[in-house]
C-alpha cells in the first residue's frame, strides 16, 4: 500500500466537489472523483488530473462496487468527502410540497451519504487515521433557521435534509469512536454553482476549504460537529 493518502470525493464533477478534489490533490493526496454521469466524470478527471470512478450515491450497488475498485487499487481510503448533493427545486413550502420531492432529496443527501459511507468503512478502517466529512449547509441549523436564515423561503426539503445530516453526522462520530475515523460536517457557506443557478456570493474554491480543512484535521481533532470556516455552527 502506498504512503499517499487516498481521498474520495462524490459529485465532484463539478462545483465545490471539483474543487475539494482540486485542492486535496494540489495537497499531494491521490483522490479519485465519484459521480454517475460517465462523460462529465471523465471530463473532469481528466482536467484535474485524479483517477474517477462510477458512483450513484442512490445505488448501494454501484457505492459497493466502486468500494471493490478502490479496494483493488489502493488497499484502503484516507478520506471521505460526501459532496454529492441535490437542492429538490423552489416548491417546497411545507404546505404544499409533494412529500415525492422530499423523498427524493432525502434520498441524496442523507440516505446516499449512509449508503456511500458504509460501503466504504471497511476501507476507512484500514487507515491510520481516516476523516470523513459531510457537506451540509447552514440552512441545515435548526439554531439558525428563524434568525440568520429567517427571511428565507420555507423548505421541507433540502433544509431538513441537512439537518438530518447533521444529526447522522453525530452519530456516526459515537459509533465510530475508538476508531481513530474522524467525522464532521461542513457548511460550505452560499457558493455559486448550479445548484443555485450560480446566485451564491462565494466561489466554490471557497466553499470547498472548509472540507479540506476538515479532511486534514490532526489526531486530536474534533469530531461529530457542524462547522464553517469561522469555527463551529450551532445544530
Amino acid at each position: 500500500m502506498t504512503e499517499q493518502k487516498i481521498a474520495l470525493v462524490t459529485g465532484a464533477n463539478k462545483g465545490i466537489g471539483y474543487e475539494i478534489a482540486a485542492q486535496l490533490k494540489a495537497l499531494g493526496m491521490t483522490v479519485i472523483i465519484g459521480a454517475r454521469d460517465e462523460q462529465r466524470r471523465a471530463q473532469a478527471a481528466q482536467a484535474l488530473g485524479v483517477e474517477s470512478v462510477a458512483l450513484d450515491v442512490t445505488d448501494a450497488g454501484t457505492a459497493e462496487k466502486a468500494a471493490a475498485w478502490i479496494d483493488e487499487r489502493f488497499g484502503r481510503l484516507d478520506v471521505l468527502v460526501n459532496n454529492a448533493g441535490v437542492v429538490g427545486g423552489r416548491a417546497q413550502a411545507p404546505t404544499t410540497v409533494d412529500p415525492a420531492l422530499v423523498r427524493e432529496v432525502f434520498e441524496t443527501n442523507f440516505f446516499g451519504v449512509l449508503t456511500v459511507t458504509n460501503a466504504m468503512l471497511p476501507l476507512l478502517k484500514r487507515s491510520a487515521g481516516a476523516r470523513i466529512v459531510n457537506m451540509s449547509s447552514g440552512v441545515g441549523s435548526i439554531g439558525a433557521a428563524t434568525a440568520i436564515y429567517g427571511e428565507l423561503p420555507a423548505g421541507a426539503a433540502y433544509p431538513p435534509s441537512k439537518t438530518a445530516l447533521n444529526s447522522l453526522t453525530a452519530q456516526y462520530a459515537k459509533d465510530l469512536r475508538g476508531t481513530g475515523i474522524l467525522i464532521n460536517a461542513a457548511d460550505p457557506g452560499y457558493c455559486a454553482t448550479d445548484l443555485n443557478n450560480h446566485t451564491g456570493f462565494r466561489t466554490a474554491a471557497q466553499g470547498a476549504a472548509i472540507a479540506v480543512k476538515l479532511a486534514t484535521l490532526d489526531d486530536d481533532g474534533p469530531t461529530g460537529g457542524f462547522f464553517n470556516d469561522d469555527g463551529p455552527l450551532p445544530w
